[in-house]
């Protein structure tokens, strides 16, 4: 029950990225894997998109080219994030899983016990947002620009934001921790009604968010935060995260999801 296995922080594409999860998610349905814990990061520095989230209304995918950027659609909800200086986790278990509460909301309580132990970890004290305190209008369609149920708040403002779905049995939770960010290129690639609409939630959207290096006198490297919330997640859920790597079966069904779904047009632009 404690003993999950742990995938160590490497980088890939954005389509890759959100392949991987959900092959992952299949493999532990099918029984070849058990529940995994994943670190992650993005090459190029991505914007992805909730599943609901209509892309051409909502993005400027031409200043998205000129700056770069990947552009992803995910399996999970939520709004837009821009994955650049942060470390991406998620969390793959089974609903009926002993660890997991059978309420969304609740689970995403029980997998922030590791996040909120990863911040003490570096010697910051965050808090959990709860239900009744989570904001429900949202002004932008930046993902943090204001808290969920049990998402990490520190100085009441969003450091860590993080969405959730369940298919066929199965829990996919996937989040970022941010060192940085880049609130100009974020609200550059977002669409909005005009100029002054745009500058009104962008000063919002900062009242609201933050990064860990922010609020340090002394910034952190992403090897200090890999460490610190590996052992976060550990001790904040009772693990036992046992280092380990990819099947071969998980590899195959990543590569051909890039082909048939996240890497395609047809998905990321489907709205």
């Amino acid at each position: 029950m404690r003993n999950w296995r742990f995938l160590p922080y490497q980088i890939y594409s954005s389509a890759y990225n959100m392949a991987l999860d959900e092959a992952i998610m299949t493999a532990h349905r099918e029984g070849k894997v058990p529940p995994t814990l994943r670190f992650y990061g993005w090459n190029p520095a991505t914007l992805s998109i909730g599943y609901f989230q209509r892309a051409e209304k909502e993005v400027d995918l031409e200043r998205l080219k000129e700056a770069g950027l990947g552009f992803v659609r995910r399996m999970t909800g939520g709004r837009a994030v821009l994955h650049d200086q942060e470390l991406t986790y998620s969390v793959i278990v089974s609903e009926d899983h002993p660890l997991m509460p059978s309420s969304v909301s609740e689970s995403y309580r029980v997998i922030s016990q590791g996040l909120l132990e990863g911040f003490r970890q570096l010697g910051m004290r965050a808090d959990l947002s709860s239900p009744d305190q989570a904001q429900r209008e949202h002004s932008s369609a930046a993902c943090f620009d204001s808290p969920s149920d049990y998402e990490l708040v520190i100085e009441r403002k969003k450091v860590a934001g993080s969405a959730q779905t369940r298919q066929r049995g199965v829990i996919l939770q996937h989040g970022s921790i941010l060192l940085n960010l880049d609130t100009d290129l974020l609200f550059r690639v977002l669409r909005f009604p005009s100029e002054r609409v745009k500058e009104r939630l962008k000063k919002n959207f900062a009242e609201k968010a933050v990064a860990i290096n922010l609020v340090r006198e002394k910034p952190v490297s992403m090897e200090q935060v890999i460490e610190a919330f590996y052992t976060g997640f550990a001790k904040g859920m009772g693990l036992n995260l046992i280092p380990g790597e990819l099947t071969r079966y998980e590899q195959e069904l990543a590569e051909e999801l890039v082909r048939t779904r996240y890497g395609n047009d047809e998905w990321n632009f489907r709205r």
